[in-house]
């Protein structure tokens, strides 16, 4: 990953563990081949790339799958962010677990992101939820109906 820790910065962010490339494009609105560079500062991350130089909250990053998962700290952060605008997650975390979901080969990492998506759906509002179900249930079916074919194994 591309993302580095600022040289004055005596300490990371908690949150830090979530920032990825493809949620820092989908925070922006930009393509990922746009960015150059990601630092992480203490208390915000500082993009830099094609035409962008611009700051973002580590409350924006949605969690991720391969670290520390979200941890009760972690939703409170999550939450005093979201207060000070639409009182749940940014819609483009629905986005991102969706390209999560469609993006999974296998049943198991299917299920992975599916338990973490519930660790957060606090977050989402009742048709997130129910949309990202349904994004599940047929991703998983897919994922299914090709392994009994033996195609992608």
């Amino acid at each position: 990953m591309i993302a580095t820790q600022h040289s004055e910065a005596k300490q990371i962010n908690q949150l830090a563990r979530f920032v990825t490339k493809e949620a820092v494009a989908k925070v922006l609105k930009v393509k990922p081949e746009q960015i150059r560079e990601i630092r992480l500062w203490p208390y915000i991350i500082h993009v830099v790339g094609i035409g962008i130089s611009r700051f973002v909250s580590y409350a924006d990053m949605p969690p991720i799958l391969g670290v520390e998962p979200p941890t009760l700290q972690d939703c409170m952060r999550w939450r005093k962010r979201w207060r000070k605008t639409q009182q749940q997650a940014p819609a483009f975390w629905v986005e991102f677990y969706e390209g999560k979901f469609r993006q999974c080969r296998g049943v198991e990492e299917l299920f992975n992101w599916g338990k973490l998506v519930g660790k957060i759906k606090h977050g989402l509002s009742g048709l997130q939820v129910e949309w990202l179900r349904k994004i599940y249930v047929v991703v998983k079916d897919c994922i299914e109906a090709f392994g009994r074919a033996g195609i992608g194994n």
